[in-house]
């Protein structure tokens, strides 16, 4: 390495360009960097959005002018760091000029454009209608994401080459090991999309928050329910590639059946039968449904399938804390009708409305609006009250119980398939794609999944060590026990002499030299064993 190159990797551009923007140096922050700055894109467009609502921007133009300001100097900070360290850039070292080729590269310019309007709006005098032109081109900050998008597009189209357009739709939604970073990206964009539309839902129904925005909510629903009819679409189209459907005969319609399939379609179907009955028919009351949508985060966390299995391993233990609990319920609503109807018919007025005071008690929620008021009813109370904080805990510690069991559970699973993987040493591609695409599905981190495949190589080769062991009939430590060593090697040189008198010389040598491993130091023992003989 010559001096000029050391003092490059030591002089303060290449640290800055090696721990924020190189993507091979792994104790960087480069993954935070762009996570960050994605983020702040992200924030940066809502808020110049939000800035087309005067009855929010003139009581807050201050905030907003701070925050653009920080934006700014944020990607204008990332913008000149870039520049100046082009020179450690793969893409441009060695080239000459390599500067002046990245001030002319895509992501350079497209990072120049996002804070181009602000600098050109304070240092030179424009008319009003040039001002809003300079703050709608702020928009084009959101194409400073291409520089996360370009690459995670390329890696996609490198790892799925030769496979089809429909395996290729199917890799995009679902983990599959050859997905790549892509389908994070679209999961993360199909779950920005469920939250800001149940937002809107939640808020449309504030009359003052309806009234400033209802032509936004209007668009944006226009665009979720695109966005969402697109992924039903693909979904239903890629079927035949998920692999529990692939030997069926009707591959489409066993995903339109399945649970996930139907909260898709229940997501988009209230703004399909808005758009055609609104005209005859009072169906308002569809918009609530929307809050449908928020059943599709279910399929982006294995949260929900956790539970499911957990209440199918546990279901008679919690079945039976649920009958309790409702023969306590009865029995206890029974017995306060007894004690209060007469003094308060009107409140105990039959047993099923005592059944409400008895579960608010035994919840220990006490709303209040159904109080005992006899001595009878008041001692009931007191003892279905400290009934309840048992009663009710038990269901809930069974739950949390058995859901962290199974947890571990799906982790030693993984932890199984990871040493099964091993076993030949090596891993194929579709063993990989299996590892990757079952991390995906229970949501581990790059370091935990880290973690687990090195336990399962250590267990792997402890278990091969104990193997070997055994099979060399060797149960002693050799280095401290030589004599016994020395018996114990005699004793295997007697059992080869008696096997091979027994199995006959001329045919061990024949099966040894068709054996598919290195036969060498076997037949030379069988010729010295032979020898002996002769």
């Amino acid at each position: 390495m010559t001096a000029h190159t050391t003092h490059a990797h030591a002089s303060p551009l290449a640290k800055i360009y090696k721990w924020l923007f190189d993507p091979e140096f792994k104790h960087g922050f480069h993954q935070t960097v762009e996570r960050s700055i994605g983020f702040l894109i992200i924030a940066s467009v809502i808020a110049v959005l939000i800035e087309n609502t005067p009855e929010i921007y003139n009581a807050n133009a201050a905030w907003f002018h701070w925050f653009d300001v920080v934006t700014v100097g944020i990607f204008t900070a990332e913008y000149l760091m870039r520049l100046a360290t082009a020179h450690l850039n793969p893409e441009f070292a060695g080239k000459s000029f390599p500067r002046l080729r990245y001030a002319f590269s895509f992501y350079a310019l497209v990072d120049l454009v996002a804070i181009a309007p602000f600098y050109f709006a304070r240092f030179v005098d424009v008319d009003v209608e040039m001002l809003r032109v300079l703050r709608v081109l702020r928009l084009a900050r959101m194409f400073k994401l291409s520089r996360q998008l370009i690459p995670a597009w390329k890696e996609f189209q490198v790892l799925n080459e030769g496979r089809s357009m429909r395996a290729k739709v199917f890799a995009m939604l679902e983990p599959t090991g050859h997905s790549g970073r892509l389908h994070t990206y679209i999961d993360n964009f199909i779950v920005f999309w469920i939250a800001l539309s149940i937002t809107c839902v939640v808020f449309e129904t504030v009359e003052s928050v309806r009234a400033l925005f209802a032509s936004e909510f209007m668009v944006i629903d226009v665009i979720a329910f695109t966005i969402f009819t697109i992924e039903y679409i693909a979904r239903v189209y890629s079927a035949p590639e998920n692999p529990k459907y692939k030997h069926l005969r009707m591959p489409h319609w066993a995903h339109i059946r399945t649970g996930q399939a139907i909260i898709d379609l229940l997501s988009i179907l209230p703004f399909i039968l808005e758009s055609l009955f609104s005209q005859h028919l009072d169906l308002r009351f569809l918009r609530v449904f929307r809050l449908m949508r928020m059943l599709k985060l279910t399929r982006y966390t294995s949260a929900m399938e956790t539970l499911y299995k957990v209440v199918l391993r546990e279901w008679q233990i919690i079945f039976a804390s649920v009958f309790v609990m409702m023969l306590l319920v009865v029995l206890t609503a029974s017995l306060g009708y007894l004690f209060e109807h007469p003094a308060q018919p009107d409140k105990f007025e039959n047993i099923p409305q005592s059944i409400y005071w008895a579960v608010v008690t035994l919840a220990s929620v006490g709303y209040g609006d159904i109080s005992p008021i006899t001595p009878m009813g008041r001692a009931l109370t007191v003892v279905l009250a400290l009934l309840g904080i048992g009663i009710f805990a038990i269901p809930a510690g069974l739950l949390a119980s058995a859901f962290t069991d199974q947890l571990r559970i799906d982790r030693d699973a993984f932890k199984h398939r990871l040493m099964m993987a091993y076993e030949d040493g090596l891993l194929d591609n579709a063993e990989r794609e299996l590892i990757v695409a079952e991390a995906e599905r229970l949501h581990l981190s790059h370091e935990e999944v880290k973690r687990l495949t090195e336990e399962a190589k250590a267990e792997f080769a402890a278990k091969e060590s104990e193997h070997l062991t055994h099979a060399n009939g060797l149960v002693l430590d050799a280095t401290a026990h030589p004599q016994l060593a020395a018996a114990q090697f005699s004793l295997l040189v007697s059992q080869l002499d008696l096997i091979a008198q027994a199995t006959g010389t001329d045919t061990l040598r024949q099966s040894l030299s068709h054996s598919k491993g290195d036969a060498t130091a076997a037949l030379a023992v069988l010729n010295l064993l032979d020898q002996k003989h002769g």
